[in-house]
């Protein structure tokens, strides 16, 4: 791997020092390091320390120049990395260090191509094979198109709504593998514990969509600013209250506010969900990058 170099960072602040200007260069694609990054700096200044097997990656070039970043962050099995678009032999040279750390990747998030070739490096050293359990698209949105107005509006949800929040993003979680025609617990995501929860619910950026009766009827949320882009998600609306246009709704309103704030806004779709796709690029969100959450079977 001639000219290219791997640094591994434990602290996300000197990660984000480091590799900022990278990042900031293109920050929608890096919306979800950064915004992680970003997470624990400010979890480390409350003291929480975060799980014992993270770390930050910086790629660089022969001239100190950052040209790729990743990171193993996930506090959920089996803690997979996460890549951003990489050199190739960066994304090779990757697999080798990890399998020479000694570190067990079963699983590995990201950019294409650098998931793809990473893994299969993986799986040539340590054996198996690799499928993909999940195709996403990372979205930005350009011209807000307002969707048919419906009965209702977004209120902001509160400590007292942490048991139907931490409910609904657990559903969210499965429900989506199911309308993406996997198996129910496919895909591995992050459900915020309590704390993390009440964190989230006193930072204002999850809302309700209530109906004319006051009772919620949809869940959305957004990540706090990183390099001056908000990430919406979870978008949760239960089976009961479908096709109903509560998801279009509160979805371009929070996304509404993110602009208004001076953000851009983006999103992530899975690929298999053609329903979500539809809603989305009706309000005016376009593909930025393709990316694949892969798993290693061994």
């Amino acid at each position: 791997m001639a000219g290219l170099k791997l640094l591994f960072r434990t602290d996300p602040g000197e990660f984000l020092a480091a590799a900022g200007d990278y990042l900031s260069a293109d920050p929608v694609v890096s919306t979800v390091v950064t915004t992680v990054a970003h997470r624990l700096v400010s979890q480390q200044a409350e003291g929480v320390s975060p799980p014992d097997h993270t770390w930050w990656l910086e790629v660089r070039d022969d001239s100190g120049a950052v040209v790729g970043a990743g990171m193993r962050s996930a506090p959920f099995a089996p803690y997979p990395p996460f890549l951003l678009p990489m050199p190739d032999a960066a994304a090779v040279a990757l697999a080798q260090a990890l399998h020479e750390r000694g570190e067990e990747v079963l699983a590995i998030n990201g950019a294409l191509p650098a998931v793809e070739l990473c893994a299969a490096e993986l799986t040539r050293l340590g054996g198996g094979r690799v499928q993909v359990t999940q195709h996403i698209r990372l979205h930005e949105l350009g011209e807000l198109t307002s969707p048919p107005p419906v009965p209702g509006s977004l209120v902001a949800a509160t400590e007292e709504d942490v048991d139907l929040v931490t409910e609904w993003f657990v559903a969210f979680v499965g429900d989506a593998d199911e309308q993406a025609g996997r198996r129910r617990g496919t895909s591995a995501h992050e459900t915020p514990d309590h704390a993390e929860m009440l964190r989230r619910l006193r930072a204002g950026r999850l809302w309700f969509w209530v109906d004319e009766a006051g009772e919620p009827v949809h869940l959305t949320g957004a990540n706090p600013q990183s390099f001056g882009v908000a990430r919406v998600g979870p978008v949760y609306t239960p089976p009961g209250q479908r096709g109903r246009g509560w998801a279009s709704n509160a979805v371009a309103e929070v996304s509404r506010r993110i602009q208004a704030e001076g953000a851009r806004a983006c999103l992530f779709t899975d690929q298999a969900n053609p329903t979500s796709n539809k809603i989305y690029a009706a309000l005016g969100y376009r593909p930025v990058v393709d990316m694949a959450n892969l798993v290693i079977v061994r």
